[in-house]
C-alpha cells in the first residue's frame, strides 16, 4: 500500500487533543501552507485562504464560539457544549478555512458559460485543500478534527483577527497531540458506494 493511502486511512477525527506536540508552530506552518499550495483549484482559482491560530490566539477562537453559542443553546445544553469546546480548546492549534469570494466573482464575469459553476468549483477547492492539510498533519503524528460554526462566528473572527471582507469562513479544523484514540468507524458497503463499468 502506498504511504499516501496510509496516511489516508490513518486520518480520523481526533476529539481528545492535547498540547504534547514535538513540532514547532513553524514546522507545522510550513505543513499546513504546503497541503494548501499544492492542493488544485479549479482554474488555478487558488481560492482558499488560510488563518493558523496557535495559543492565545486559538483559545481565543474558542471563546468567541462560546461566546456565540450561549445565548443560542437551551440553558440545560449548554454545559455540554461549554465541554465539547473545552475540547477543542484543550488543542494545539486551529486552522480556519476561507473562501476568497473575490476571486469566484471574477472568475465568474471572465467565463460566463461556468459562471453559475464557480461557487461550487470553490467549495470543492476548499475541500480538497481541507482534507489534504487533515492527511498532511496526521502524516505528522498530530490529530485533528473538523470543525463548522461558520456563519454564527463569522463577524466577531473577521472583526477579531482583521479578516478582509471577500473572506468566507468555512471550517475549522482544529490540531493538536493525540490524547485518545479515534472510536470505531463504519462503513457502507461497498456495493452501495461504487461502481465499476468496463
Amino acid at each position: 500500500m502506498s504511504e499516501f493511502l496510509q496516511a489516508l486511512k490513518n486520518r480520523r477525527s481526533i476529539y481528545a487533543l492535547g498540547r504534547n506536540v514535538n513540532l514547532s508552530e513553524d514546522e507545522i506552518t510550513e505543513i499546513i501552507q504546503d497541503a494548501v499550495k499544492y492542493s488544485p483549484t479549479a482554474f488555478n482559482a487558488q481560492s482558499p485562504r488560510i488563518v493558523v491560530l496557535f495559543g492565545d490566539a486559538n483559545e481565543k477562537l474558542w471563546d468567541i464560539v462560546e461566546a456565540a453559542l450561549k445565548p443560542l443553546t437551551p440553558a440545560e445544553a449548554f454545559p455540554n457544549t461549554q465541554k465539547k469546546i473545552a475540547g477543542f480548546k484543550a488543542g494545539y492549534g486551529t486552522v480556519l478555512f476561507f473562501k476568497e469570494t473575490e476571486t469566484v466573482k471574477n472568475l465568474q464575469e471572465q467565463f460566463a458559460l461556468y459562471a453559475d459553476n464557480f461557487p461550487d468549483w470553490a467549495e470543492q477547492s476548499n475541500g480538497i485543500a481541507t482534507a489534504n492539510t487533515w492527511v498532511a498533519l496526521e502524516e505528522a503524528g498530530l490529530g485533528a478534527n473538523l470543525q463548522h460554526y461558520n456563519p454564527v462566528i463569522d463577524e466577531a473572527v473577521a472583526k477579531e483577527w482583521n479578516i478582509p471582507a471577500s473572506w468566507q469562513l468555512r471550517s475549522q479544523l482544529v490540531f493538536g497531540s493525540k490524547e485518545a484514540a479515534a472510536g470505531e468507524k463504519e462503513f457502507l458497503d461497498d456495493g452501495e458506494r461504487f461502481r465499476v463499468i468496463h
